[in-house]
């Protein structure tokens, strides 16, 4: 077995971690610093805009397409929930109906009598 010393595995995992431990300090060092904080502040403020501008522009491109946009099928999913609600509060309001209609009238339940003669077929005589 190879020496730790000259183990190029265990040379390469420290010189990791000692790279990983000056960049973490160089980090640290710079975040602490209000002209980091100011740097992140105004990209931050870029990149809003540019976001702000992009769904503008998207919205423009969709309506020369003749395409809804996102605020739009937003919309129409939103009243098409409200039409399924009220739909489904009709149905429910036919079955109750249909339910006390069958209640009250108790002969469209009764059992009708078997037959007792079967039909003449086409063949056969009266």
């Amino acid at each position: 077995m190879a020496d730790k010393g000259n183990d190029p595995a265990a040379i390469w995992q420290t010189m990791i971690g000692e790279m990983e431990k000056g960049f973490n300090s160089f980090a640290n060092q710079a975040m602490a610093s209000p002209e980091f904080s100011k740097a992140m502040n105004q990209v931050g403020g870029v990149t809003a805009g540019a976001q702000k501008q992009l769904g503008e522009l998207m919205e423009k491109y969709l309506l020369a397409m003749n395409l809804p946009s996102r605020a739009q099928m937003v919309g129409m999913s939103e009243r098409l929930q409200s039409i399924e609600g009220q739909l489904n509060e009709i149905k429910a309001m036919l079955h109750q109906v249909h339910h006390n209609s069958l209640a009250t009238d108790g002969s469209a339940g009764a059992p009708r009598p078997p037959r007792t003669r079967r039909p003449p077929s086409e063949g056969e005589q009266k």
